[in-house]
């Protein structure tokens, strides 16, 4: 349910339920509140504190994770947007942590600029995104957390805290993602770069093929992914690669049709068919490939992102590079040995290792498998067998998409788990940011 629009004063009575995206987390706050400055979301953190309240804050709710949920008070971000400075010095910006990645794209673009690399969902806030070690692909760029020079955070009791290389550089260093759980951040500094146009190659390819040169094609290509159709011997291959030609992007209708029609409407068509008729997806399945080639150039941030109509359940894990193909190979063959019925693509994207210590990323360039299941269908079996699979490879789950990892397993994913959790304890001893979810990945 959507919430009402904010009072004056920025708050809201209890709401029947919040829901993400996906449908498949809920919650029951007390409240919502939409501090309009740093000042007076400092001052709800702090009241709620000297009452025992939790306190989470939410963006876009695309996470699939109940990360954000509470049944206390839930802040809402979206005052606190935009862009409020420019170094052109540095081609760094300061940002608002509710600015959507959508509208920081556009207002960068305004300014010559552009993030040097992004997630393919651009309805997401800035803090959600970086907070959860949203990646996008590329290989040799890390993902947005890296791309983080200072962040403001109000603490759990109340404090604003500011962070640069100068100032608290301990917290800027670990506290990058975070999960939400060492307090809410108000506004970034980003490392931008001059805006820059990709030409981008959409074609289909043999699996068996992409597996084989998989490494060469993602050192060849400034950014390659791919997506294997389940059911099929099929992939469709994504190469963008920076370029100085003039724009060619494709035509609108075609555009509308091909991206927006065929991604969304139609494959959210046959996503309904294969839900009400299972028996028919491997059939389904080998229209996915059929679309043929297609070869335009564009700025960046119009590649980088699609819209996303058709909703889905998600869980991600990042693996060693080299880990790809032998983990992709066993995932498809539990598939055909458990009988899956999948009418989703499976995504591979590729990434550099970044510093952040709880980025997914953290100390090795890494290869990223994405599994979905369309809304509505049985997910837990089929993303509890691909990450059984994928433990073997010492791979970490995405923070904002679906897995089964508590504490105890998580720690020994990350070599400086340790100082995480002593800046937790620093930042927010009394537990204000905590709810079940963080309970579970980070212990009470």
């Amino acid at each position: 349910m959507r919430s009402q629009k904010p009072s004056v004063l920025g708050k809201e009575s209890r709401m029947a339920t919040w829901r993400n995206w996906a449908g498949n987390q809920k919650a029951h706050p007390q409240s919502i509140e939409s501090p309009r400055d740093v000042g007076e979301l400092a001052a709800v953190v702090a009241e709620a504190s000297s009452r025992g309240q939790k306190v989470k804050a939410v963006g876009s709710g695309h996470s699939f994770t109940s990360a954000a949920a509470t049944d206390g008070r839930m802040i809402r971000l979206e005052n606190l947007s935009g862009i409020s400075h420019v170094n052109r010095a540095n081609n760094q910006v300061t940002v608002g942590a509710g600015t959507r990645l959508s509208e920081l794209n556009t207002l960068l673009h305004a300014e010559g600029l552009a993030l040097a690399n992004l997630g393919d969902i651009a309805y997401q806030t800035v803090a959600g995104a970086i907070s959860t070690s949203t990646h996008g692909t590329g290989k040799a760029l890390t993902g947005l957390a890296g791309q983080v020079v200072a962040m403001t955070l109000v603490n759990g009791q109340g404090q604003i805290v500011e962070c640069s290389e100068s100032v608290n550089p301990d917290i800027l260093d670990v506290g990058r993602v975070s999960v939400g759980a060492l307090g809410v951040i108000s506004e970034y500094t980003l490392q931008a770069v001059p805006s820059f146009r990709l030409r981008a190659l959409e074609q289909p390819m043999r699996l068996d093929d992409v597996l084989e040169n998989a490494h060469e094609l993602s050192a060849e290509h400034d950014h390659f992914e791919f997506f294997w159709i389940p059911h099929t011997k099929w992939a469709l291959t994504k190469r963008n690669n920076r370029t100085d030609d003039e724009l060619q992007p494709l035509p609108k209708v075609k555009g509308w049709i091909e991206k927006t029609f065929m991604e969304n409407y139609a494959f959210g068509a046959v996503c309904r068919v294969g839900r009400a008729r299972p028996s028919l997806i491997p059939r389904l399945a080998t229209a996915l490939p059929s679309s043929g080639s297609r070869e335009y150039v564009d700025q960046s941030f119009k590649i980088f992102a699609s819209p996303r109509i058709v909703r889905f359940y998600e869980m991600e894990h990042a693996l060693p590079v080299e880990a790809v193909a032998p983990a992709l190979q066993e995932i498809r063959a539990m598939i055909e040995r458990k009988g899956y019925l999948l009418n989703f693509p499976v995504e591979v994207r590729f990434t550099k290792g970044d510093d952040v210590p709880l980025s997914t990323a953290y100390g090795r360039d890494s290869a990223y498998i994405a599994v979905h299941v369309y809304k509505g269908m049985e997910c837990e079996p089929f993303f509890r067998d691909v990450e059984d699979i994928l433990r073997t490879y010492d791979a970490r789950p995405h923070w904002g998409k679906m897995h089964y990892r508590d504490a105890e397993e998580l720690s020994k994913l990350y070599p400086r788990w340790d100082e995480f959790i002593a800046l937790r304890n620093q930042l927010d001893p009394q537990r204000t940011f905590s709810n079940a979810y963080s309970d579970t990945v980070f212990g009470k």
